[in-house]
């Protein structure tokens, strides 16, 4: 990863975060959290934000409005896809069981990460970066 990157910010959220559910793992489940549900679902927000990151950086660099509209319209669809299948699955699979204070700790995350990654893409064309 090029020291400039935008998935910088995104990856170093990630491992602290991965961390600190680790470190806090037996408060989190006395909590109520299912741990598990945490830190699968911080892996998949992650993987999507660096997809959707590599999309729009992608984007950035086209010469024509269509391409970076495509990019924008793509990174959009393949992360509203991948949510709607993760949840799916996940009240699929624990029918009944479903541990609503992860779930929505995961939705606040998925903000998050979006916010992270708005903000570099904004700082990464601010900066005229995109080559």
């Amino acid at each position: 990863m090029r020291k400039g990157s935008p998935a910088r910010p995104v990856l170093i959220f990630f491992i602290i975060l991965n961390a600190l559910i680790v470190v806090f793992r037996q408060k989190l489940t006395s909590m109520g959290f299912n741990v598990d549900v945490l830190i699968i679902g911080n892996i998949i927000v992650f993987a999507m934000t660096i997809v959707s990151l590599f999309l729009l950086g992608r984007g950035l660099k086209a010469t024509n409005t269509q391409a970076f509209l495509r990019s924008v319209y793509g990174s959009f669809m393949i992360k509203f896809f991948l949510v709607l299948i993760t949840v799916f699955s996940y009240g699929y699979f624990n029918k009944g069981s479903l541990n609503k204070p992860s779930l929505f700790t995961m939705m606040f995350l998925y903000l998050v990460y979006t916010f992270i990654e708005i903000r570099a893409l904004l700082k990464l064309s601010k900066n005229g970066n995109n080559g």
